[in-house]
């Protein structure tokens, strides 16, 4: 009991000491941050961050860079270019593309957001209207491009950072089209067959639409200027050592970006790009994501142990461990089925109607995913004849009562320091409250799948007595094929300039995320099972916890 309650001060300790750690990071030299919301013509509206530095005011307008994250991100995501340029003295506009973070709507839609964005920027009455920079990643540069394309004359120069012109979002790039463009695309990124037509990033220097942009028949010269910035026609290509998410934590990334709009529009405060602290505010949030953790199964055990959840279950819901075959087959199917079905499961939940009801189509895919190992497991559990079901009315109330009070924390932490928990693409925030229909609509069926699947583990992990062997054997049953599958795809790319034939490049980076959300729900599932002798209560946690977290970082659709 009382090691359930440390736990819970600990977890607390660490989110407050975290959060505060990057608001301060993220507001150093004096810049303001301001949650903003734009409102569109159809009723929907935009959010974004506003970072103002504390050189910018009517009376010396700074200049203005429009700021946009890629596909199934949020505004935080952009938080390295933020930071720095915002330290530079420019004023940032970190926004939420359409049907992303807090816009409503649906993604792709406005334009993706960028004109309404734009507008917005150049109407502060503390912004250079004659000096505005556009940088994107990924799906944003789609996004800043299509601001660009609205209203041409309006902006000085652009960053695309692992990402195009052109093809399938965007007007084709020409020697004059956009104006003043840096290409900053990693030698490593999973995107560059869809960007710029080479199989591998490498090899961009080679691509005929990347000469197109830079108005030559040869390879392109990395950091090298082509054109002129005076007449717009300046162009440069940087190749940062990383893969396309890590464009977030990559230091030379931030310092092309930096280094582009120093040079195009003038650079405010002259801060050497290499002079950057970014990355203390991303260890703040990895501080706080690691203290949800704590804090939620803190909370759980807690709970449970207070309400005594467990109290009258043992005798009567004894578990029989699978022994010598049966627990070899139990465990390989444990350890490889998650990750042999990940590709095909998650491509054919592309084609899954939505009912009218299930709005995110990336989260569909991992429900189609989630809801076919689930079928698995059941199927297995049948086979052993041990297929049951303990309410564990007290441990569902615990499992309720620690979901809630995370939520609650998050909400406060997002008012007070105007961030969220995250560690580069794993990121845990709030529920806006479009949100929250579609989070109920997805619960059950992740709810079906953490059932299944904690009860088959917890049939496994019953033969032992220890807890960190317990936990070993969860992790491996639940996250054990993800990882080695995200660690084969990595390594052939580093190894090999591409991705594996088998590998989706969006799929093999939302799988990164699974290595770290499937041990969470390991341990999970064993504190149920020691606390509770039941499933079920961790299942529930599991689910909310679970559909909160992808909900809230995906993309709305329909």
């Amino acid at each position: 009991m009382r090691q359930a309650f440390v736990s819970v001060l600990i977890g607390l300790v660490l989110i407050l000491s975290g959060s505060l750690m990057a608001h301060i990071i993220q507001t150093s030299d004096g810049t303001e941050i301001e949650d903003i919301r734009i409102p569109l013509e159809d009723g929907s509206q935009l959010s974004g961050y506003l970072y103002v530095p504390k050189n910018a005011s009517p009376e010396t307008p700074a200049p203005g860079i429009l700021a946009v994250h890629g596909y199934i991100n949020s505004r935080e995501t952009q938080s390295s270019f933020a930071i720095e340029f915002a330290r530079r003295g420019y004023v940032v506009l970190a926004l939420d593309q359409s049907g992303h973070g807090y816009s409503t709507n649906t993604a792709f839609s406005n334009a993706f957001g960028g004109p309404a964005g734009l507008a917005y920027l150049r109407e502060l009455p503390f912004v250079d209207a004659d000096r505005i920079g556009l940088e994107g990643h990924s799906m944003g540069g789609w996004t800043v491009l299509n601001a660009a394309m609205a209203m041409p004359e309006v902006y000085q120069s652009m960053a695309l950072v692992g990402s195009s012109t052109g093809a399938p979002f965007a007007a084709p790039g020409t020697p004059d089209f956009p104006r003043n463009l840096a290409v900053i695309f990693s030698q490593f990124d999973e995107f560059s067959t869809l960007m710029w037509g080479v199989v591998k990033a490498a090899d961009v220097t080679k691509s005929e639409k990347l000469q197109a942009v830079f108005g030559t028949d040869a390879p392109v010269k990395p950091d090298q200027i082509y054109g002129s910035v005076d007449d717009g026609t300046a162009r440069i290509l940087n190749q940062p050592v990383t893969t396309h998410p890590g464009d977030h934590l990559d230091f030379g990334a931030t310092a092309d970006a930096i280094n582009w709009m120093d040079t195009t529009l003038g650079a405010p405060r002259g801060i050497p790009a290499n002079e950057q602290i970014w990355h203390f505010k991303e260890l703040g949030t990895l501080i706080s994501l690691i203290g949800t953790v704590v804090f939620l199964i803190g909370s759980f055990a807690a709970l449970n142990l207070t309400l005594g959840a467990g109290t009258g279950l043992q005798a009567n819901n004894a578990i029989t461990a699978p022994t010598g075959v049966s627990f070899i087959v139990a465990l390989v199917l444990g350890v490889v089925m998650p990750a042999l079905t990940f590709f095909p499961l998650t491509h054919f939940g592309e084609q899954l109607p939505n009912f009218g009801v299930f709005r995110q189509n990336i989260t569909n895919q991992i429900m189609v995913w989630a809801l076919g190992n689930g079928a698995v497991a059941g199927a297995g559990l049948l086979i052993a004849r041990r297929f049951g079901l303990t309410l564990a009315p007290k441990g569902l109330l615990a499992a309720l009562g620690a979901a809630g009070a995370l939520y609650l924390v998050s909400v406060a932490i997002s008012l007070v320091f105007k961030v969220d928990f995250r560690f580069w693409v794993v990121a845990l925030k709030p529920l806006g409250l479009h949100h929250w229909p579609i989070f109920l609509s997805y619960l059950l069926p992740f709810l079906a799948f953490f059932y299944l699947s904690h009860a088959a583990l917890i049939r496994m992990i019953a033969g032992k007595t220890g807890a960190l062997s317990q936990f070993g054997l969860a992790w491996l049953v639940s996250a054990g094929g993800m990882t080695f599958l995200i660690g084969w795809i990595y390594a052939a790319l580093f190894a090999k300039g591409k991705l594996p034939d088998f590998a989706d490049p969006l799929f093999s980076i939302v799988g990164i995320q699974f290595v770290p959300i499937l041990t969470i729900t390991a341990i999970i599932a064993v504190v149920s099972w020691r606390t509770t002798r039941a499933a079920l209560p961790g299942a529930l946690l599991s689910a909310l916890f679970v559909t909160w977290y992808i909900v809230a970082g995906q993309a709305t659709h329909i």
